[in-house]
């Protein structure tokens, strides 16, 4: 195994030898579709020994529609993903796309998530590194594993080194996206710990019209193929009702296939670990 940063997160580390799930849904809708997400991801990850992050976006600025889904904006969405934290004692994890935004969103997120389009964005990777905070950035689909490393300096050399990087696909012709298992171990192999999106690496950009299709069938397959390559966490969109979901629905995991798909990437993980 190649080793890399342990990245300490209360009273675990990712990066460890146990595996890591971030998930929940895609854009925050209402306060009770995150409660039951949160309350039945939490029970999963305790029984299977899995480490939990819970994940949703007060706001996902870059809709493919100036009318698609964004969520309930940095006020309302913040003051739900606070509640979540508290209630069921869970660390969170949202993204942010204006470096104006950095300080109150870390004042509720454990880890601040780069979105992939925003990856290579200095002031913003700069205003996230000087919270302190855990700073994941998704590698944008135009970018070589390789390239990582510029982009990982500009948060260490603003004074923070608790970073990781999130594999998500890699743009393929038009309409499409392919994940190279290689970025694994390449970008492991500059000393952080990687996560393996599985949810929107089976996007479809552009394929409904004016917004970004998917297909949820190749989810499972992508995520045990990633723990099988050495993956150190993995992140999910979940939803209860992904058909009724007010964005990203096309390749969101339901809910009630969450606990075999998880159990079986921690079989994975252990085993990897073994070799």
């Amino acid at each position: 195994m190649i080793e890399v940063k342990n990245i300490k997160l209360n009273n675990f580390e990712i990066g460890g030898d146990k595996l890591t799930i971030l998930a929940g849904p895609c854009a925050i809708e209402s306060y009770d579709c995150m409660a039951q997400v949160a309350e039945k991801l939490k029970k999963i990850t305790s029984d299977l020994g899995i480490n939990y992050v819970f994940k949703s976006s007060y706001d996902k600025a870059n809709r493919s529609t100036i009318d698609g889904y964004r969520g309930l904006g940095i006020d309302k969405g913040l003051e739900y993903l606070a509640k979540i934290k508290k209630e069921f004692e869970l660390p969170i994890v949202t993204d942010v796309h204006l470096p104006q935004d950095v300080q109150k969103v870390a004042e509720v997120a454990d880890i601040i998530q780069i979105p992939a389009f925003l990856c290579r964005q200095t002031d913003l990777l700069v205003a996230a590194a000087k919270t302190g905070k855990i700073i994941n950035i998704k590698k944008g689909q135009f970018l070589a594993p390789q390239q990582m490393e510029a982009l990982a300096k500009k948060v260490s050399d603003s004074g923070n080194d608790k970073i990781l990087f999130t594999e998500r696909g890699v743009t393929f012709g038009y309409n499409n996206l392919v994940t190279d298992m290689r970025a694994i171990p390449m970008m492991q192999m500059l000393g952080y710990p990687v996560v393996f999106d599985a949810t929107h690496s089976v996007q479809m950009p552009g394929t409904n019209g004016c917004a970004t299709g998917g297909d949820r069938r190749w989810v499972p397959v992508l995520a045990k193929a990633s723990v099988a390559a050495g993956v150190n966490a993995l992140f999910f969109e979940v939803h209860p009702e992904p058909a009724k979901a007010l964005c990203d629905g096309d390749n969101m995991l339901p809910l009630d296939e969450a606990e075999k798909l998880f159990k079986k990437c921690r079989d994975i993980f252990n085993l990897v670990r073994c070799e």
